[in-house]
């Protein structure tokens, strides 16, 4: 079983997707369900702390017991397919969506979620569900934010290296093919770097380097290069973030305005998503403000990183973050705005899964649990019947947002889209697939086709 999973973060999908069909085969002990969920998991096509692929991602949940997991990489699409079909051969509720950075201009002068950057703001979309054609405009942005992401890897790399020639790095060969889809992203390059140290320098002069650099002492530097995690985030500060060696202050036309990436996130199909930090910034301390101008610009869900605001030490701050935490859940609630957690799972150390159950999240678990659902039905509706949560379809069909989120949430709440279920909806076509959806939500169960799994 360990071989077979540590075949599904192979790079060769036919690898991880013959591992999948092992370990769906194995004699395994009986899984225990959980109602927890994980919406943003991030996998190996962007970063991944455990190098984890779609499948990885997908079987994990599955063995855990989750009612429902996504994935979410930043600039690209890549894992969507296998994602949805290691998602209906294990039973597994399934959302797939797309992360970046963008310029919000409303908030020019102040900082939102990325420190010391006025204006940078992460946001995403999500329910993303069907391909691209070549040459739609769809493809052509996911093309560009993807292109946007490497060059702004190339600008970094080249201002970094100068600084530390000993450990200069190749962008094409020491970095790109850390990537499978050949779309690394800043934690590549400094594990790239991290690597490169390692290879080019002896013991002392690897401790010594590290240790000048850093401005600590040797047997910092020592104690630093035996916990990997913690020096990747020491390193990265060093060469990358704010005052680091090759940080370049963004401006406006750094990234994409978030209106604009909002856009083609709807032309896809799928859901704008704002996000959330903690509400300590300037740009999040009226939140209200905030979420009026983002829906404004066409955001149709939150996105907030639970772990954040309340896994906390100290009390006083605890504390203030937990009120944040609760004040913009209940404006998402009034607003409408379905919420999509997660713990991201890019960087080491992060919980596998937030504990609904515990004594601080248990009072938001019914809205985090009903966002997944909202998330997960708009998926199944946009896969199968090309009706989209975000759509003028779902508009006209719905007098407003409650009755929206309340058929999503139905259609997300019935048992998970097996590849049987998969193929018969899809053989109908997206109108009698509608039809069908619609049917299985009055009667709160899929129909037996004759090839679709019990339910």
């Amino acid at each position: 079983m360990t071989t077979l999973e540590a075949d599904l973060n192979d790079f060769n999908e036919g690898v991880r997707m013959n591992a999948l069909q092992k370990l769906m085969k194995a004699d395994l002990p009986p899984i225990v369900p959980r109602d927890d969920v994980n919406m943003h998991i991030h996998t190996f096509f962007s970063f991944n702390a455990e190098g984890w692929s779609p499948s990885r991602a997908a079987w994990e949940a599955h063995r855990r017991g989750l009612w429902a997991a996504g994935i979410i990489d930043f600039d690209v699409c890549d894992g969507m397919g296998e994602f949805f079909t290691a998602g209906e051969g294990l039973g597994l509720r399934t959302c797939v969506g797309v992360e970046t950075r963008v310029f919000y201009t409303e908030y020019a002068n102040k900082e939102i979620d990325s420190p010391g950057e006025p204006g940078v703001h992460y946001v995403g979309g999500t329910g993303f569900a069907l391909d691209f054609p070549d040459g739609s405009p769809q493809a052509a942005g996911l093309a560009y934010y993807r292109r946007a992401a490497q060059d702004r890897n190339r600008a970094l790399i080249a201002r970094i290296n100068p600084q530390v020639p000993e450990i200069a790095l190749n962008y094409e060969q020491d970095v790109l093919p850390r990537s499978p889809g050949r779309c690394p992203t800043e934690r590549h390059i400094i594990a790239a770097y991290l690597d490169q140290s390692i290879a080019v320098l002896a013991g002392d002069q690897l401790i010594s380097f590290w240790a000048n650099l850093l401005k600590v002492s040797r047997a910092e530097g020592e104690t630093l290069l035996a916990n990997r995690p913690v020096m990747e985030e020491k390193v990265r500060a060093k060469l990358a973030k704010r005052g680091g060696l090759g940080y370049e202050q963004p401006t406006a036309a750094s990234f994409p305005l978030m209106e604009e990436f909002f856009a083609w996130v709807s032309s896809c199909g799928a859901i704008p998503m704002e996000s959330w930090l903690d509400g300590t910034s300037a740009g999040e301390s009226d939140a209200a403000a905030l979420l009026e101008q983002s829906v404004a610009k066409g955001a149709r869900a939150l996105n907030i990183i639970p772990d954040r605001n309340w896994n906390i030490s100290d009390s006083t701050v605890k504390a203030v973050k937990v009120a944040n935490l609760r004040r913009i859940v209940g404006l998402a609630e009034t607003m409408g705005l379905p919420i999509n957690i997660g713990t991201e799972m890019n960087r080491a150390g992060l919980p596998y899964v937030d504990d609904l159950n515990g004594p601080v999240l248990r009072e938001f678990k019914g809205s985090f649990c009903r966002g997944a659902m909202i998330l997960v039905g708009h998926t199944i509706c946009a896969r199968f019947a090309r009706f989209s949560y975000n759509g003028n379809e779902a508009a006209a069909e719905f007098k407003n947002t409650a009755l929206k989120n309340d058929f999503f949430a139905a259609v997300g709440s019935l048992p998970p889209v097996t590849r049987e279920l998969a193929e018969h909806l899809r053989e109908l076509g997206p109108e009698r697939a509608y039809s069908v959806i619609k049917d299985a939500v009055v009667a709160r169960q899929w129909p037996m086709t004759g090839r679709s799994a019990k339910t």
